[in-house]
């Protein structure tokens, strides 16, 4: 009686730890979507509060609740009626889910904190590169010794794969940058990009890093191809690299161990 009691409330703690995980992704994904708007513009994500980038108008906090707003306005503002991007709520959508999957993985641990910090950080990182073709300095620059101090307190990661990682990290694409400019007289790689994969290094180790080139230069050539091919040989879209070097991270991180052990048993 009394251990059903206990299993009860564990399983109870654990909801409840879910249900916060997902409410606190979502609030914090309403947030990154001012650091999407605002980042590239170098204005300040503080100052002003939000307001509808059509009329300006103020968003009272009762049309501000993550995803749910959204749809009570039927995607438009309150004000003027103007459509609101379907981006708001697919960010702060996805930043619950990941939220509810670090909580899963990591539970309620400074572990959770820190990798969700580096799972936000990607997320910026992704749309931003998408609409502009750069990686901003002040999301990806921070993180490279804020990854390397976790790994002190951290048990995933030991500061010698992480320090590993970041040398690792800057140096592969630093060396396929220049190496790409000198072979084509372009510039192929941008420095952001550099920097990113040195971030994700911090944060996963060297092992981290080796993982996140190889599937995300993979998932990167099948669609680059495959837009190429849709768009004719002709085709001079600029495909960015942040996307689907974050994809790779991620996938490293909460899945990388079993696909590597999945594929050492294959050979």
């Amino acid at each position: 009686m009394i251990f059903d009691f206990c299993l009860d409330l564990i399983y109870l703690s654990a909801m409840l730890f879910y249900l916060a995980s997902l409410i606190f992704g979502a609030i914090v994904g309403s947030f990154l979507n001012v650091c999407i708007l605002r980042i590239p513009e170098g204005k300040s994500i503080i100052y002003p509060a939000s307001h509808c980038p059509r009329c300006q108008s103020p968003i009272m906090w009762y049309d501000n609740i993550p995803i749910i707003s959204y749809f009570i306005l039927t995607g438009k503002c309150r004000n003027c009626r103007e459509p609101i991007s379907f981006r708001y709520p697919l960010v702060e959508l996805l930043t619950a889910l990941f939220s509810l999957a670090a909580m899963i993985m990591f539970g309620p641990s400074p572990a959770y904190f820190v990798y969700f910090a580096f799972i936000s950080s990607l997320i910026v990182i992704t749309f931003i590169d998408l609409d502009h073709q750069i990686i901003p300095d002040i999301v990806s620059l921070p993180g490279i010794p804020l990854g390397f101090l976790a790994s002190f307190v951290l048990p995933y990661i030991t500061y010698k794969e992480s320090l590993i990682g970041i040398l690792l990290g800057g140096g592969i694409l630093f060396l396929i940058a220049v190496g790409y400019e000198f072979l084509a007289k372009k510039e192929g790689m941008g420095g952001g990009d550099v920097k990113l994969l040195a971030m994700i290094g911090a944060f996963l180790g060297w092992k981290g890093v080796l993982f996140t080139v190889f599937s995300g230069s993979l998932v990167g050539t099948v669609i680059g191809v495959t837009i190429m091919v849709a768009q004719g040989k002709d085709s001079k879209y600029a495909i960015p690299f942040g996307p689907f070097l974050s994809f790779g991270a991620l996938l490293y991180l909460f899945f990388g161990e079993t696909i590597i052990y999945w594929y050492l048993g294959m050979l």
